[in-house]
């Protein structure tokens, strides 16, 4: 979400849906770190979510501002000479591949809330409506109270009750607000089944244990080990086309040193390395809702003059003097025996023929929500303490 507040290359054809993903990956991986070097905590974030924003935002700006933007999402090679409709036209098929089977739950959309007396690019306002399908609404912001509760409604009711209350303060001198909000719903093709949901022992870290509801499941699953960054990782795959991918590092291994070695390439090698073996796997029920201010946290990535005085959104408004004062990101997650979010799951009978291997996910671990088919990254997260909200 961006508050905009008022203030006193070469020709490369064949960038493809792909190519897309994989920046936005390594893209996702970046702000992670720069997140975790914030602390030791749960996070979680949709990465999807933040650069079809600022996408949108490209589009908008220009000079120093639009190369910015293009440098911090790692968008630079996607970029063609006089060809401005390029990226959000690669964000638009994305987004209609990933959605395009109807058994996947997941709504994304935007929104572009305006003052009454702002008046937008002509062109801006027909390449949002085109690429993003977006809504624009009249709101009058200097009824702070009133805008507030218009604009949380909104993101409560595209996340079905979800995110809400993502807002609790408005400048009256806002001019224009961009919102986006992703939703996913989705039910696990092997069900964990809730009669064997244990209280286990959770080992934060050599001297902190905590009690967490473990969730049990045999079948066969595609897992792999990266030897060399001393982690295992486990495929859960949801219906519809979507996966959960856990990375566990080993025991011993610190976390914070496996998380620096994350890369979209990295990510991608355990993708087409993944063995189908039958695996006992025992895993934490957890919910999370985490927030961030983007706008003190993507200047370290070098993206700063939109967020100052010089920003350049001439192709936005002709209206001079406009910057972007704040850029709020909020997730949530529940995952438990039927799957992520709250959704109908028929258990599955297994029949045990050989002893199955075990993979128990007892310590801190990453997960990352991703399309198949496109290898898109839909949220990410670490998980501490599965115990904390």
């Amino acid at each position: 979400m961006c508050f905009i507040a008022p203030v006193h290359q070469a020709h490369l054809p064949n960038s493809t849906i792909s190519d897309l993903s994989f920046k936005n990956m390594d893209f996702a991986m970046n702000l992670y770190r720069r997140i975790s070097s914030y602390h030791d905590k749960n996070i979680f974030f949709s990465p999807l979510s933040i650069s079809t924003t600022f996408s949108a935002l490209l589009m908008a700006s220009g000079g120093v501002t639009h190369q910015e933007i293009l440098n911090g999402f790692n968008l630079v090679e996607l970029e063609r000479a006089g060809q401005p409709e390029v990226i959000p036209k690669l964000f638009q098929l994305l987004i209609e591949n990933i959605t395009n089977n109807g058994s996947l739950k997941l709504d994304q959309g935007m929104a572009l809330f305006m003052r009454p007396q702002f008046v937008a690019e002509k062109t801006f306002e027909d390449q949002i409506k085109k690429f993003f399908d977006a809504e624009i609404k009249r709101v009058d912001f200097a009824d702070t109270e009133g805008s507030i509760n218009l604009i949380n409604e909104y993101i409560k009711h595209k996340t079905e009750d979800k995110v809400t209350e993502i807002i609790s303060s408005l400048d009256e001198a806002t001019q224009l607000m961009l919102i986006n909000t992703i939703f996913f719903q989705g039910a696990w093709q092997m069900p964990f089944n809730p009669n064997l949901t244990n209280i286990e022992p959770f080992y934060i870290n050599s001297y902190s244990v905590v009690q967490a509801p473990m969730m049990f499941v045999e079948d066969k699953f595609y897992t792999m080990e990266d030897v060399p960054l001393g982690a295992k990782v486990l495929k859960l795959p949801y219906q519809g086309g979507v996966s959960m991918l856990i990375l566990l590092p080993n025991k011993g291994m610190d976390y914070n040193v496996v998380d620096d070695e994350i890369t979209a390439e990295r990510f991608l090698g355990w993708i087409k390395k993944l063995q189908k073996i039958k695996l006992e796997v025992h895993m934490p029920k957890f919910k999370m809702e985490q927030s961030y201010s983007l706008h003190h946290l993507l200047p370290y990535m070098g993206i700063n003059s939109i967020f100052s005085n010089s920003a350049n959104l001439t192709k936005l408004s002709k209206d001079g003097g406009l910057k972007v004062s704040e850029v709020l990101h909020k997730a949530v997650i529940e995952v438990d025996e039927t799957g992520t979010t709250a959704a109908a799951a028929t258990t599955i009978g297994i029949t045990p023929f050989s002893l199955p291997r075990t993979f128990t996910v007892d310590r801190p671990f990453f997960f990352f929500i991703y399309h198949e088919d496109t290898n898109s990254l839909l949220f990410m997260g670490r998980v501490i303490d599965p115990t904390r909200n």
